[in-house]
């Protein structure tokens, strides 16, 4: 993907017209977000007050600006107002961030997602109408702690009570039509996607016939998931 040179809020409005989001805040969470974006070929404008991290980035994403973020003309200036999703990763000045909400949310962008430090910054941002609030270590802990107590390879909550699990596929469902085994009348979950041991993830049918050494992905409630991948 082509590099954009800076030339001011052109650039700005080059970048929201593609596929495309904003990432304020180019910390550790913000930098790999930006990166993550990037290589999955979403356009971002990566905007952070500290010049080090706007250097770190330079050429790595499709441009990266020095701006402050709690100013509104800045963020004009740099076409910010014409993009419809944007994330604040804003890391520990918790004022900045919640500026930086303020400034956005009254420039009337669409769709704001903001990384909070604790309960009490989300809840701020919560009542001043952010869009998405990102709990990310409480939310790595409830998945470690998940991980820790039980067999699962994996675990992501898709909504508080229900989960997505990775697991090893228990004996009990090798060599059977899925459709036949009676899964959600007996654990409450659903085989949604398989992998063979040498294998890509294929999605799961009532067809599918899992094999010794198969990897699934199991998804229903969270007590279910977790209590079906400690299935041997």
């Amino acid at each position: 993907m082509a590099r954009l040179p800076f030339f001011g809020g052109d650039t700005g409005r080059r970048i929201a017209e593609a596929d495309s989001v904003a990432v304020i805040g180019l910390g550790r969470f913000g930098s790999s977000l930006a990166l993550e974006l990037m290589a999955a070929g979403t356009e971002v404008l990566g905007i952070d007050v500290d010049e080090d991290l706007v250097q770190a980035l330079n050429g790595r994403l499709t441009q990266v600006v020095r701006a402050d973020s709690t100013n509104e003309e800045a963020l004009r200036q740099l076409a910010v107002d014409e993009f419809d999703r944007v994330v604040v990763a804003i890391g520990g000045e918790i004022s900045a961030s919640i500026l930086t909400c303020s400034v956005l949310l009254g420039m009337g962008i669409p769709v704001i997602w903001a990384k909070v430090a604790d309960d009490r910054h989300g809840l701020i941002l919560e009542q001043l109408g952010v869009h998405h609030v990102i709990y990310p270590e409480k939310e790595m802990g409830r998945r470690v702690a998940h991980l820790v107590r039980g067999a699962a390879l994996d675990y992501i909550e898709v909504d508080p009570g229900y989960a997505l699990v990775k697991a090893s596929a228990p004996v009990m469902l090798v060599g059977k039509r899925l459709g036949d085994t009676g899964l959600r009348v007996a654990y409450d979950v659903t085989v949604a996607a398989f992998k063979r041991a040498d294998g890509e993830w294929r999605n799961a049918d009532a067809d599918t016939v899992l094999h010794t050494g198969d990897t699934i992905l199991v998804v229903g409630p969270t007590a279910s998931a977790e209590s079906f991948a400690q299935l041997r």
